[in-house]
Formats: structure tokens, C-alpha cells, sequence
């Protein structure tokens, strides 16, 4: 029997209304300030641990293989049908953002707009309703 914590799942797929909100005002509004630069930052870093949270939650409920890193998360879960296989290379390119936001952000361009904020306003939401699909197909 699988124990999935679909309570720490739910929580952390809401986030991703918000997280969305933030990347679509900051696209519509650009222009490159300090203050959003720094939020887009933001936005992405929380976008990455949403994601990753997520599938972690999943990979671990289900008892699939054990991950190694964050690209794996998205490797297994996308293996297992947990979102459409087109989603991937985006979530591939996300959670390869974590390293540059985390551990190299004083190299981070702030006065640029990144090309996934405006991306993944659109496949957040998607991500999520493919979360939810899984987990009642699968519960």
C-alpha cells in the first residue's frame, strides 16, 4: 500500500496560482528594474521548489526509483506519466535554473526578462492539473 502525503502535494500545487500570477504581471509589465528583477528571481526560484517538492512527494509516495538530483525528479516523474511528455524539456530547462538562482545569483542578468517567465505562466497551470489528474487516476 502507498502512503502519498497528498496533503503536502495539494498545498505546495496552490502555490503555483501565485507563483503564476507573478510571472504573467511581471512579462505584461517588464521593464527591467532592480525590484523586478529580483522578484522574477523569485518567482522562478519558487516555481523550481514547487516542482521539484512535488515530484519528490510523488516519487517517494509511489515508491519509484530514488532520485538523485533535480533533473531526475523531472526524469522519473515524466517517465511515470505524471505529466504530458511535452511538458519535459521545459521542466527539464526550470529546474536546471536552481543552481544559477541559488548558488550563482550574483551572475543572474536582472535587467532581463527570461525567456521562462513568460513560458511557464502558461505550463505551471498545466503542470498542476496534470498533478491532479495523476494523483486521481492513480489513488
Amino acid at each position: 500500500m502507498y502512503y502519498v502525503n497528498v496533503e503536502q502535494i495539494a498545498v505546495r500545487l496552490q502555490a503555483i496560482d501565485e507563483i503564476t500570477k507573478a510571472l504573467q504581471e511581471l512579462s505584461r509589465q517588464w521593464q527591467g528594474s532592480l525590484l523586478q528583477g529580483l522578484a522574477q528571481e523569485r518567482a522562478l526560484h519558487l516555481a523550481v521548489e514547487t516542482v521539484t517538492d512535488v515530484g519528490s512527494y510523488i516519487i517517494d509516495g509511489f515508491i519509484m526509483r530514488d532520485a538523485s538530483s533535480y533533473e531526475d525528479i523531472i526524469d522519473i516523474t515524466g517517465e511515470e506519466g505524471v505529466f504530458p511528455a511535452d511538458m519535459q524539456p521545459t521542466l527539464m530547462k526550470l529546474v536546471k535554473l536552481r543552481k544559477p538562482l541559488v548558488q550563482q545569483y550574483f551572475e543572474w542578468q536582472r535587467a532581463e526578462l527570461h525567456p521562462l517567465t513568460t513560458e511557464l505562466a502558461s505550463l505551471l497551470p498545466a503542470f498542476k492539473e496534470a498533478v491532479e489528474q495523476y494523483l486521481k487516476r492513480e489513488l
